[in-house]
């Protein structure tokens, strides 16, 4: 607080305090409370040592406000009201050209004799703290633990070095129409603190937001190169159909392959690479394979963009109406775009196993599926039998203890190969092979799994399964 807002607010609270006894105390939060005096049509001694604002007045507040705003009293406010509870107040006091503020009380010890104590408010920044001191100044509680001479508990108190540039940026609070400086003060942090709630939650909107487009534009990126990556699929049929015409005719030079090009004008030559362990026929049924693999992405990417495209859209059209929201400074209008939590379904019926099974991990792979790690081995159990579905591809370290790991497929499409490889890597990465370069994977679909009778949990037997090996990584998204 600026000096001269706080010397007015220590004049206000030694006309008022002084002779009256410490009554209940509320704790605000982790740095501030609330001090009962007996003066209720004054209010309650507020006392923040919040580094970035430390400060102290009178405030009015219900009893029922504070009690709804209280939390468990911290040791320090434990050890005030321990030593100070039913203590007299004699005095408030500043030291001179310091944000020091001293109360001295007189209180009942153990024994029930009458002593001195200390209560000092020390409001200068990151040092900001509440020292309970002994008749002979010495420190017997803080709220705070920090280091520096006199700072700590069993040295003799010492105020901390004056920082002026914390200082210099303290704004100066007068009363103006307010009825008392503590009210003017009151005033001017709780919209202090409305203003930094709103920069909070705009700000933590906002990351959000871009977080989302961010994501989603990453995945219509990769979905593009997916379909660049899948060929034109006329290309693969037009060439399949070139090998087999060109069976009895085709001339073979290591791995390369003269064909007749019946399919352009002229009918020239054309010469392309085939493995020289590979027949013309095996060539021809993996160039079919490329068009009908080629072709169904065409379908389904296409989809996706589609979808995506409809997300960003709509997404952009959030953050246009954020931002809006943002300038008009009505911390009412940001709550409409804060995630509403979702109504209990009907019938009362409990939310799916993949949202509260504990220690889950989700990730989101490049290709946009989710991916579902487990930990202990009866959380396995639950995410294979319970959580996953049958066409979900399931993952496992092969002869080594590990999560299960599920890619959930609602689709009976094949999962993208680059999406299985780092599904694989996660499986490896959080087995008893993590340390190792190379990690056995075995996969397959959910609907292949069983679980023997009596087997530990943890345990599966499967039917039909493929292996790769990879190295262990963490590398997508993981979905908090």
């Amino acid at each position: 607080m600026h000096q001269d807002t706080l010397k007015e607010i220590v004049e206000e609270l030694d006309k008022l305090l002084p002779g009256r006894f410490l009554g209940k105390i509320f704790q605000l939060s982790a740095f501030s409370l609330a001090v009962d005096f007996g003066i209720k049509h004054e209010g309650y001694l507020f006392i923040s040592i919040e580094p970035v604002a430390p400060r102290l007045y009178l405030i009015k507040r219900s009893v029922r406000e504070l009690e709804k705003a209280s939390t468990s009293l911290t040791p320090f406010a434990q050890a005030m009201k321990a030593t100070l509870s039913s203590g007299k107040l004699l005095s408030v006091t500043r030291d001179e050209g310091e944000r020091i503020v001293r109360f001295a009380f007189s209180a009942a010890d153990d024994l029930g004799d009458s002593r001195k104590y200390l209560l000092v408010a020390q409001l200068t920044g990151r040092s900001a703290n509440l020292f309970l001191l002994n008749e002979a100044g010495k420190i017997m509680q803080a709220w705070r633990m920090l280091k520096g001479e006199g700072q700590q508990i069993g040295d003799l108190y010492r105020p901390p070095a004056i920082q002026a540039r914390a200082l210099a940026k303290t704004p100066r609070i007068t009363r103006g129409e307010s009825l008392s400086i503590s009210a003017a003060a009151d005033k001017h942090y709780r919209h202090r603190d409305i203003e930094h709630e709103f920069e909070s939650l705009a700000g933590s909107l906002t990351a959000k937001l871009r977080k989302e487009i961010s994501r989603r534009k990453k995945l219509q990126t990769n979905l593009r190169e997916d379909l660049v990556a899948h060929g034109n699929p006329e290309e693969h049929k037009r060439l399949g159909d070139l090998l087999l015409a060109n069976i009895s005719n085709a001339r073979r030079t290591g791995n390369k392959v003269t064909l007749t090009d019946y399919y352009a004008e002229g009918t020239p030559p054309i010469v392309i690479e085939v493995d020289e362990n590979q027949s013309l026929q095996e060539a021809a049924s993996e160039s079919f394979s490329r068009y009908t693999k080629a072709k169904r992405a065409i379908e389904e990417i296409g989809i996706r963009l589609s979808r995506l495209d409809q997300e960003l859209e709509q997404f952009e059209e959030k953050r246009e109406n954020l931002e809006k929201a943002i300038a008009s400074r009505e911390i009412s209008r940001l709550a409409e775009f804060e995630e509403r939590k979702s109504s209990p379904t009907a019938g009362g019926r409990k939310k799916k196993a993949t949202l509260t099974m504990p220690g889950l991990r989700r990730y989101l792979s490049s290709d946009g599926y989710e991916v579902l790690v487990g930990k202990a081995a009866r959380d396995n159990d639950q995410l294979t039998f319970r959580v996953a579905r049958p066409n979900d591809l399931w993952l496992h370290a092969g002869d080594y203890p590990g999560s299960h790991v599920i890619v959930r497929n609602s689709s009976r499409t094949e999962v993208p190969h680059r999406t299985i490889l780092e599904a694989a890597q996660l499986a490896a990465k959080f087995s008893q092979a993590s340390r190792d370069s190379k990690v056995a994977i075995h996969y397959t679909r959910r609907k292949f799994l069983s679980k023997p009778k009596g087997a530990a949990p943890g345990l599966v037997r499967m039917s039909s399964f493929k292996t790769i090996i990879v190295e262990p990584a963490e590398s997508i998204e993981r979905i908090m």
